[in-house]
């Protein structure tokens, strides 16, 4: 009889566990440079994304964190993983990076090169997945808004766009294309083939109509998952 009695309090204990659980909101960690720095703030893509979870009735589901350092580049996100986000312990985080290693090539003389680039992506992916939690990539947007291909980077940002997608595939994670995203809109919403004032304010950093590109298209691909 004790016997029993010990299988059915660890039973209750285990109902009780998952339904505390259950109960906790999930964390989000978004993971970047000064695009998720400023995403922050008021307007920026995790706020809109919070007004998003607020029109859905889900804002007690969830807690959205930024953790974005101006120039960073992906193997900034790799040397601050222990500090930024294991203390965070995230259960899912999206990362956006890519256009300071793509940009900074040109604009500082630094970056990060291509092959360096995807060993360094590989790594902090394994390293985020060892933790317990879950992934999400995107594609780094833009470095200027022309959508003729005239933009001096849109070279090095295509192919290091192609090598976030051909990861994601082959180890199933979930994509933001936010790459192709921000060129479709352009197409369609840049007559005058402007190279900012779209979606940004300066060819990189996100206006109001960019922080909410992001924010639903961000949240399109988390809430599925």
């Amino acid at each position: 009889m004790s016997y029993k009695l010990v299988l059915f309090a660890l039973f209750i204990t285990c109902l009780f566990l998952m339904a505390f659980r259950s109960d906790r909101k999930k964390k989000i960690l978004f993971f970047g440079d000064s695009i998720t720095e400023a995403a922050v703030k008021p307007g920026g893509y995790i706020r809109v994304m919070e007004d998003l979870l607020r029109q859905q009735g889900r804002e007690n589901d969830f807690e959205l964190l930024g953790s974005g350092i101006s120039g960073n580049k992906v193997y900034d996100l790799y040397l601050r993983l222990e500090e930024d986000l294991f203390s965070q312990k995230p259960d899912l985080v999206v990362i956006y990076i890519g256009v300071n290693d793509v940009w900074h090539k040109t604009l500082l003389g630094t970056g990060t090169d291509y092959d360096k680039f995807g060993r360094f992506y590989t790594a902090l992916v394994r390293k985020i997945q060892a933790s317990g939690a879950k992934v999400v990539l995107c594609t780094p947007a833009v470095i200027g808004e022309k959508h003729d291909a005239s933009n001096p980077q849109d070279g090095d940002l295509n192919q290091y766009s192609k090598w976030i997608r051909g990861f994601a595939a082959e180890q199933h994670l979930p994509l933001v294309d936010l790459r192709q995203q921000f060129l479709d809109y352009s197409k369609q919403n840049n007559p005058n083939n402007k190279e900012s004032g779209i979606l940004t304010t300066d060819r990189v950093h996100l206006n109001e109509a960019g922080n909410r590109l992001v924010a639903e298209a961000m949240w399109k691909v988390i809430s599925q998952k």
